[in-house]
């Protein structure tokens, strides 16, 4: 009698210390903490890229390009502003997009693929469903550092000249959040093909970076290559910025589009999503 009330006693503590409810509420947050344990090996690296990236493109785009723009403009780019200062929103942007971009391919491919973490994960009470929700969350807080970053060092180089440039800064992150959904999905979707993350640099990457109004208006694209621009997440979080950081003249419906766009591209996307990864790991 003694000796089953003591193993009771020390079940009803195991369940206490794995406390189940706990991993089901939060299971997301422990995917997280997870891959943030994990990216702190690399921590040094992520800063180095963090600073050098905004820095090359500060001395080869903004003051090369730019000193050739503004030569020609009276000192002034674009929208009647510093070439700078036009190219900064972009620049945050692009910052967001690619770091979580890098935060939502390769590590889902390492979790269900290259190691099978995931699997592992599912193993306790932690559901697909928080696992997808766990590699956005660290996808947005990169994001987020690196843009952080990348503002840091604009500033510095004098491209901000009014008190709403923060406002780029969250401007920058919705895309890369939407960004992030969209190419979760995509992951999931083509994880077992082969060439898919060199095909995604070259023919979706690329592209997005050069015809969405990143370096020249995207009214300066020939007509039949500005549909690229209209559904890329960048040149909407680019114009928007801009909006925000120096007041772009554009109509109000037009700022309207560009939040409701990407806000709902990314739902859908996460919705998407989840709804893969739930049927991968559940097969």
């Amino acid at each position: 009698m003694t000796v089953v009330s003591e193993q009771s006693r020390t079940w009803q503590g195991a369940l206490k210390v794995v406390d189940s409810q706990r991993a089901i509420r939060f299971g997301w947050w422990y995917v997280a903490e997870y891959r943030l344990r994990n990216l702190m090996k690399w921590i040094s690296a992520v800063i180095a890229f963090g600073i050098g990236n905004p820095v090359l493109y500060l001395a080869s785009i903004g003051f090369g390009v730019g000193s050739l723009v503004n030569h020609h403009g009276n000192g002034l780019g674009p929208d009647g502003v510093p070439y700078l200062t036009f190219l900064a929103p972009a620049l945050l942007a692009t910052a967001a997009i690619q770091s979580t971009f890098e935060e939502v391919t390769f590590p889902t491919m390492h979790g269900l693929k290259w190691e099978n973490v995931y699997y592992a994960m599912t193993a306790t009470a932690v559901t697909p469903n928080q696992i997808a929700t766990g590699v956005m969350v660290v996808a947005f807080l990169r994001g987020l550092f690196t843009t952080i970053i990348y503002w840091v060092v604009l500033a510095i180089a004098g491209a901000f000249h009014s008190p709403t440039a923060l406002l780029a800064i969250p401007a920058g992150m919705i895309a890369g959040v939407s960004f992030a959904a969209v190419m979760l999905a995509l992951t999931l979707r083509f994880i077992d093909s082969q060439n898919f993350l060199a095909s995604i640099g070259r023919f979706v990457i690329t592209p997005l970076f050069m015809f969405s109004g990143t370096f020249f208006p995207l009214s300066a694209i020939p007509i039949w290559l500005r549909w690229i621009g209209w559904i890329s997440p960048l040149w909407h979080a680019t114009d928007l910025g801009r909006v925000l950081m120096y007041g772009r003249a554009v109509p109000g419906w037009l700022v309207a589009t560009h939040a409701i766009y990407l806000v709902v591209l990314g739902a859908v996307a996460f919705i998407i999503a989840q709804r893969q990864i739930t049927k991968k790991m559940t097969k």
